[in-house]
């Protein structure tokens, strides 16, 4: 399942490099949670729930708009995660883009087996000071709604980019039975990234629940954006392969939040699934 549904926020260039600012300590610090320039948070709000990630990219701002602005390169980032059966990009109403996504098991599964969401994307601000670019959806499944996955970017000195990802969504009584279930089976003992404390070791203490849920998601989309851009500088016949397997060393570096299958497993499943979405499903 995804995140949740407190409103996808938007930024402007002046209040995102304002977040830069406030962050820019935690990020440059070597010892932080992530040993990387990452800031993780989360936010539960009756039935909404919003994940966003803040990071510094080692990309300059114009490749990470250039790499950032068509549907293709959203189903490209979008397929990575595990439970990504498909994605496909269709023309919409009034001229928009629709990108079709089915989302399913973390394992291998039919695509007419899997979820269907429909998301719209809108490109906002594409400027040389400042990017943004929005998905949404009305529905999605399991009686989840009101699905906003918001990314926008300011320049940074040193040929990088301030990135910052926002994943939400709300869910009504099935919802929350299926999260509920979740949580008690086979989602009881998974944690997020936010540390809530320090255990009798004095080894951290991750926050879990809901929370730690959307924190796993948003991470995920972060580091198929990030293996996305590194895609970017391989030959394009390259770059399928070489996004799949960044995105899964990504994931290895935080075993305890996102592994969830083997190596060869994934590659298999999402080489089979990278092909297939170039096809439109009837």
């Amino acid at each position: 399942m995804g995140l949740a549904s407190a409103p996808a926020l938007a930024y402007d260039s002046g209040s995102l490099k304002a977040k830069y600012t406030e962050l820019q300590a935690e990020l440059q610090d070597p010892n932080n949670t992530f040993r990387q320039p990452v800031h993780v948070d989360s936010s539960q709000s009756g039935d909404n729930l919003s994940g966003e990630v803040y990071a510094v990219v080692p990309h300059a701002f114009k490749d990470f708009e250039a790499a950032m602005k068509d549907p293709s390169d959203w189903c490209d980032i979008l397929i990575l995660p595990f439970n990504t059966k498909y994605c496909h990009a269709a023309p919409g109403a009034n001229g928009a883009q629709v990108l079709q996504v089915r989302i399913g098991r973390k394992s291998d599964q039919p695509v007419d087996e899997a979820y269907r969401i429909d998301f719209a994307l809108q490109p906002v601000a594409a400027s040389a000071q400042y990017f943004e670019s929005r998905l949404t959806a009305p529905t999605g499944p399991v009686g989840t709604r009101d699905y906003r996955i918001a990314v926008s970017a300011v320049p940074l000195e040193g040929n990088k980019t301030f990135m910052h990802l926002s994943y939400s969504y709300g869910y009504g009584a099935t919802g929350r039975f299926a999260m509920g279930a979740y949580l008690s089976t086979v989602g009881a003992s998974k944690v997020g990234f936010t540390v809530t404390g320090k255990d009798a070791n004095g080894q951290p203490v991750y926050i879990g629940g809901v929370r730690g849920a959307i924190e796993r998601n948003v991470m995920r989309y972060y580091l198929a954006i990030n293996a996305h851009l590194a895609s970017m500088s391989a030959a394009p016949a390259q770059r399928l392969e070489k996004r799949i397997q960044t995105w899964f060393d990504s994931t290895e570096r935080y075993p305890r939040q996102l592994r969830e299958m083997d190596r060869s497993a994934y590659v298999a499943m999402k080489r089979t699934e990278a092909e297939r979405q170039l096809t439109a499903l009837q």
